[in-house]
């Protein structure tokens, strides 16, 4: 057989030649093996209201499924207990005041927003070309500049703020409380009666009012569409559903005419809804190489009583610092993480970016300080002690007031003087209150007073802490006449 023999330079073609067919398929393979990423982001669920974290009058089968299949996080916190700066911190692996978002939440009349030049999980994944959309509920801002396609989604179609909110001034909305839950729970109708909620798809308004009864139907309609049309490349869905937020709704066929239910009905049409998701999934056979993260953005509005939630074992719900307003159910589920298993350790929201930066090998920018950790090792069992040795807890209106340092949980609740108040009832000292949580998870059992060597400590801290995000905060987006 005889011997051929290559001149050097036409060795040099072949070898390009070959790399040129390899490479496209080397980054095709690597393309197509980039893990996908979806997060359900639920509106004021409580901590005990999935059947996996202990509800006995709500049956959640889908979402359990993310229970057995993936991991359950029974210490998982989000850094506002109301919902703006909370899905901020969500986004920039930041606390709320490092980037502007920590004075309570946005209103349709508000003047700021989300600054686009904050790098979001979105931005992160879309430079990895991935595909991007967010579909359901922003609460971010809803002008043009600061909409989910000014960070980082290719797409966007969900309310702009929360679904009690009206378009464009916020006046004219029926009678709070309760009762008028009630009154709107019987009347169906009442969410094209009685309130302008705005739907947008991308930047444009292309429903006034939104038919609250069907929203999270056509959100879960969107994501389930968004993944078929991008199964053959890495995708990131925003999925934050603008329910349990009152005022409920749900499909007509679905709803229990008792306003007593109103609550269950609306998790369990939400659970029935995660079943749809998930079943697109398997059938596209995604399942194993996509990240599914469920959790909400704080604890359950407790006045609203029926139409609210339960925070379980948890002292108090939203708009507290105390546990149940911002400790919150967390599931995963995704390549690597173990099924059935449980992590009792402490993590949050804001590490989510991180710790998605970590599992797509990519660096986070460099010069921009943010406020989460990787916490990948605990999404997948390699970590026994999470990265997370501290928490600092903010009220809803952005004020500092307390800190977590392993099983210690110290608040510092200072008297805010109301309107008319004399200026000695507005004097009142600070109330100091401190917690084991591995001994005392619904913060029953001040234990300032045994401990003083430990109050003096994290206080010192928290206000270290907070001096540090002061100093180095960033400006949030604002209007031209705002400024």
């Amino acid at each position: 057989m005889p011997t051929y023999h290559l001149s050097n330079n036409l060795r040099t073609a072949f070898l390009l030649a070959i790399g040129s067919i390899l490479v496209p398929l080397t980054e095709g393979f690597a393309q197509a093996n980039k893990p996908n990423f979806i997060i359900i982001f639920t509106d004021d669920q409580g901590y005990g209201d999935l059947s996996c974290f202990g509800s006995k009058t709500i049956k959640t089968p889908n979402i359990d499924r993310l229970a057995s299949e993936g991991r359950k996080f029974t210490n998982f916190m989000v850094a506002s207990p109301v919902c703006t700066p909370s899905r901020a911190a969500l986004l920039t692996a930041c606390y709320p005041k490092r980037i502007g978002m920590h004075q309570h939440v946005l209103f349709p009349a508000s003047k700021k927003g989300l600054n686009p030049s904050e790098h979001t999980i979105a931005d992160h994944l879309k430079s990895q070309d991935y595909a991007t959309a967010c579909f359901g509920k922003w609460h971010l801002g809803h002008h043009p500049e600061v909409l989910p396609t000014a960070n980082g989604f290719d797409t966007y179609y969900g309310i702009p703020y929360s679904n009690d909110m009206n378009h464009p001034d916020n006046k004219g909305k029926p009678k709070g409380g309760p009762d008028g839950m009630d009154i709107l729970w019987n009347d169906p109708e009442s969410t094209l009666t009685k309130w302008k909620t705005p739907l947008f798809e991308d930047e444009e308004i292309v429903e006034l009012p939104v038919d609250q009864r069907t929203i999270t139907r056509r959100c879960t309609q969107k994501a389930i569409d968004f993944v078929k049309a991008h199964q053959d490349k890495p995708f990131f869905v925003y999925l934050p559903h603008s329910m349990p937020h009152i005022p409920l709704y749900v499909p007509d066929e679905v709803r229990d005419p008792d306003p007593k239910k109103a609550y269950i009905s609306t998790i369990e049409h939400i659970d029935s809804e995660v079943g749809r998701l998930l079943k697109a999934l398997d059938e596209l056979k995604l399942t194993g190489n996509t990240y599914v993260i469920y959790t909400t953005d704080n604890g359950p509005w407790l006045s609203f009583k029926h139409h609210g939630g339960s925070a379980g074992p948890l002292r108090e719900g939203k708009g507290t610092t105390f546990e149940g307003g911002q400790r919150v159910p967390c599931l995963m589920r995704g390549p690597g993480i173990p099924a059935g298993t449980v992590c009792n350790e402490l993590t949050g929201t804001i590490d989510i970016l991180p710790s998605i930066a970590s599992i797509t090998g990519t660096p986070l920018p460099e010069g921009r300080k943010i406020d989460g950790i990787d916490a990948s090792g605990l999404w997948k069992a390699s970590a026994d002690k999470s990265p997370r040795e501290e928490f600092v807890h903010y009220t809803s209106n952005g004020r500092l007031e307390g800190i977590r340092q392993g099983n210690w949980k110290l608040l510092v609740k200072v008297p805010r003087p109301r309107r008319n108040q004399n200026q000695q009832a507005a004097a009142k000292p600070a109330q100091i209150l401190l917690f084991d949580l591995s001994k005392d998870v619904g913060e029953q059992n001040n234990l300032a007073e045994q401990h003083p060597e430990v109050v003096t400590k994290l206080r010192a801290r928290m206000v270290a802490v907070d001096k540090e995000i002061s100093e180095n905060a960033r400006s949030p987006w604002r209007t031209a006449e705002s400024n």
